[in-house]
């Protein structure tokens, strides 16, 4: 079973995501089918989400939304929590932590507001399984000036996670940045139509695969 097919045969409480995110939620989210996992999704919606991903991840996945509407937790069912609370309030966000555990999955459908995206990011993402997922949508709202967005606009997501790009090519020397906590724990960044998807995992040292090395190593350039 997959995403799309779970969105399509839904029949309890609404879902709204856009059709185009589905792509990036399978090739992100696929390899945790079936498994141990904690899911967490910031913005409940009306329910409905909290309810596909309950589904679609299987009877090992506990599902926890975070909302500051205390109507959501009507949304509480078998697997799915749900806490009341400010995605901007870190020491809420703690707590939650505290009482479920480490997230292998962080989905922000929050209140799309840069200042909150990013002050939910700062603290969860090294916070996040090292073999976990951290993704973002809605980020057409990075340039919505209503959502403290704009095309070029330094400290929305997408002008962050432009400048973490560099960090991924740390430790390269010549110019290249130094490491960073981001660049030890991040295997990618993954750029989407209004998505933002990064994949966390151990990185080995980088090292080029010549056995014997040429006569000109290392003079000859990479």
């Amino acid at each position: 079973m997959t995403a799309w097919s779970e969105f399509l045969n839904h029949q309890g409480r609404p879902v709204h995501k856009w059709l185009h995110y589905f792509t990036a939620y399978e090739r992100h989210f696929a390899r945790f089918v079936n498994q141990p996992l904690l899911f967490i999704e910031i913005g409940c919606g009306r329910g409905g989400s909290l309810q596909m991903w309950k589904k679609y991840f299987g009877p090992d996945a506990q599902i926890v939304g975070i909302d500051i509407h205390k109507e959501c937790k009507e949304f509480e069912e078998e697997h799915v929590a749900v806490r009341i609370g400010s995605q901007a309030d870190t020491e809420f966000l703690g707590k939650v932590l505290a009482e479920f555990g480490t997230p292998d999955i962080v989905l922000d459908d929050g209140s799309h507001h840069m200042n909150h995206v990013v002050t939910t990011f700062n603290y969860l993402f090294q916070r996040t399984s090292p073999k976990g997922v951290y993704m973002v949508e809605d980020l057409h709202t990075a340039y919505w000036e209503d959502f403290e967005g704009g095309l070029g606009r330094p400290g929305t997501f997408v002008e962050i996670c432009k400048s973490l790009t560099d960090e991924l090519n740390a430790g390269w020397g010549k110019g290249a940045p130094q490491p960073t906590d981001f660049s030890r724990s991040a295997l990618s960044i993954h750029f989407y139509n209004s998505i933002i998807a990064i994949e966390r995992g151990r990185l080995l040292k980088t090292a080029a695969p010549m056995i014997p090395p040429p006569a000109d190593w290392p003079a000859k350039a990479v």
